[in-house]
């Protein structure tokens, strides 16, 4: 498989001719994230990780493009019928010709009184698991690990501490388009250092990537 970022979490994978997209939000390059591509994974309704409107957009030019979200993203995109499947976690399904799992179910606090919303975390073909907003960690072994690495409901610890618990071999930073270079390198400098007494490499996104 290959890995391509988009900015931001958006993320998408290619395999021959299978073409998955993950969290395709307004912080991202949706032009190429979305060309061609076969199915869409949304981990929850924050515009960051997904803009609604050009998924409503990709789906209505191509009927063969298939969705599946969150139930409050799946219900805006109602009008596709069976297009769209609304998720939930525990759940297995294939996508694109990948097979696909869901873990977690709420996305992380962020302030007692923000509401929390529905998240699920995907873990692509045993192998890249993409957890949207939560720290969640999948009772599984993980080869890749998309990390959430700066975020308005986590500090740098628990990203660290996160990265240790999944125990990927391989880490590639998402969810920091909110963030300066500066505070992206403070970040990589500490996660590095510790992750690396893990057996964990983090990861740049310098191109595609193999997972």
């Amino acid at each position: 498989m290959e890995l391509t970022k988009h900015g931001h979490s958006c993320v998408r994978i290619d395999d021959g001719d299978r073409t998955l997209v993950l969290d395709p939000g307004g912080f991202s390059n949706l032009d190429a994230a979305l060309d061609g591509a076969d199915a869409v994974l949304i981990t929850h309704e924050h515009r960051d990780h997904v803009d609604v409107d050009r998924v409503r957009a990709a789906a209505k030019s191509d009927p063969r493009l298939r969705i599946w979200a969150t139930r409050p993203v799946a219900e805006q995109l109602a009008e596709f019928g069976e297009q769209v499947v609304a998720v939930g976690p525990d759940e297995s399904f294939e996508a694109a010709g990948y097979s696909v799992r869901t873990f977690g179910g709420q996305h992380a606090l962020i302030h007692p009184l923000i509401p929390i919303v529905p998240n699920v975390g995907y873990l692509i073909d045993d192998a890249v698991f993409h957890p949207g907003d939560s720290l969640t960690v999948p009772p599984v072994q993980v080869r890749t690990l998309l990390l959430p690495a700066v975020a308005p409901w986590s500090k740098v610890g628990e990203v660290i501490d996160y990265a240790v618990a999944v125990r990927a071999p391989h880490a590639y930073p998402i969810h920091d388009a909110i963030a300066t270079d500066a505070w992206l390198g403070l970040v990589r400098g500490n996660l590095t250092r510790i992750a690396e007494r893990f057996g964990i490499e983090y990861g740049e996104w310098d191109g595609p990537v193999s997972a």
